[in-house]
C-alpha cells in the first residue's frame, strides 16, 4: 500500500513538473549531459553494495535516469503526449524497483510481492492514460466525455484484473477452509465467476 501511494504522489508530481515553461536547445543540452553523469554517479555508488542491494541500488539508478529523462523531454518539448511518457517511466521505473525487491523473498511472499508490484504499476499506468485522456483537446465537451468515460472503463477493468491476481495469489499462501473462505471473498470483491 505504501508503494502505490508513494507511486501516485510520483505521478501527480510528475504531471505538475512537466507544465513547466519550454526551454532552450542549449539547455536541454546541458540538462540531457547533467542527467547522464547523474546517472553515471548513482551507478558508481552500487558498486559498493553487493548481491541483490547492489541490483536494487542499479535500478533506482536507471529508473531515476529514464524519469529525469522524460521529464526533460517534456519541458523541452510541453505536450499531454509527453506528459503521458513522464507518467509511464516512472511507473516503469517504480515497478522494476519493485520487483527487484521481491527478489529478496522466497515463496508464495515473493510471488504476492510480484502480483501487488504488477497491481501496482497498471493502476499507475492505466491512471497515466486517464490524465492522457482528459489532457487531450477534442472538438466538443460531449466528445471530451467520452473518451475521458471509456478510458476511466478500460482503465478500471485493467486495475480490477490486476488487483484480483494479487489477491488470488495472497489465497495461494492458505490451505483448507481459510483458502476457500478467501478464494469466494476474492471472487465476490472482483465480480469474478
Amino acid at each position: 500500500m505504501k508503494f502505490a501511494r508513494t507511486l501516485i504522489a510520483s505521478v501527480a508530481a510528475g504531471l505538475l513538473a512537466t507544465s513547466a515553461i519550454a526551454m532552450t536547445k542549449e539547455e536541454h543540452k546541458t540538462a540531457k549531459d547533467n542527467i547522464e553523469a547523474t546517472y553515471k554517479a548513482d551507478k558508481n555508488n552500487c558498486d559498493a553494495l553487493t548481491a541483490n542491494a547492489k541490483d536494487i541500488c542499479q535500478k533506482e539508478a536507471k529508473g531515476k535516469e529514464k524519469v529525469a529523462k522524460a521529464e526533460l523531454e517534456a519541458q523541452y518539448k510541453p505536450s499531454a503526449k509527453n506528459t503521458q511518457k513522464v507518467a509511464e517511466a516512472r511507473a516503469e521505473a517504480a515497478y522494476d524497483v519493485a520487483k527487484e525487491k521481491c527478489d529478496d523473498l522466497k515463496g508464495n511472499e515473493k510471488d504476492v510481492c510480484e502480483k501487488d508490484a504488477k497491481a501496482a504499476h497498471v493502476k499507475a499506468k492505466e491512471d497515466a492514460k486517464v490524465a492522457a485522456a482528459q489532457a487531450k483537446p477534442a472538438d466538443s465537451a460531449a466528445e471530451k466525455n467520452a473518451a475521458v468515460a471509456e478510458a476511466r472503463k478500460d482503465a478500471n477493468a485493467e486495475k480490477n484484473d490486476a488487483n484480483y491476481k494479487a489477491a488470488k495469489e495472497r489465497c495461494d499462501a492458505l490451505s483448507g477452509d481459510a483458502k476457500s473462505k478467501c478464494v469466494d471473498d476474492m471472487k465476490r470483491m472482483y465480480n469474478k465467476s
